[in-house]
């Protein structure tokens, strides 16, 4: 998901895009960006532990960003829950950040996935209005 929404936001020929896993980024070593793009599935009505912690420890962070964007995966009727959760966590965490476009809530067909076919589309526009946005 995160690939297809970078794809997305590729579209723009001035941006340069990074795909980290937040277990990957040395929140310590300075870095600058535009925007944030963070993404979590829905497990048990929230956003994973590790994307907890990693938002959590933001305000202390050399990391740097104008703005933000989120998406998740869900099931069932958890549409937008855990995007919901993760803009108010960013909002209370980094309120000099702006959201730049309302977060992107995808529907999985079970706990490991598969993306839903017809949404799979829509995370490469999600990358593209982001990309518009900047």
């Amino acid at each position: 998901m995160a690939e297809l929404i970078a794809d997305g936001i590729k579209s723009a020929e001035r941006n340069e895009i990074k795909v980290l896993n937040v277990k990957d980024v040395d929140l310590n070593e300075e870095q600058t960006y535009d925007l944030v793009v963070i993404g979590s599935p829905n497990h048990v009505g929230s956003h994973i532990k590790s994307i907890k912690k990693f938002i959590n420890n933001l305000p202390s962070a050399n990391l740097k960003f104008d703005s933000f964007a989120v998406f998740d995966t869900y099931m069932g009727n958890d549409f937008e829950k855990v995007v919901k959760k993760m803009e108010r966590q960013l909002d209370e965490k980094i309120p000099n950040s702006t959201k730049t476009f309302p977060g992107l809530s995808i529907k999985v067909g079970g706990m490991k996935g598969p993306i839903v076919e017809e949404d799979l589309v829509k995370c490469k526009e999600y990358g593209t209005k982001l990309a518009k946005k900047e």
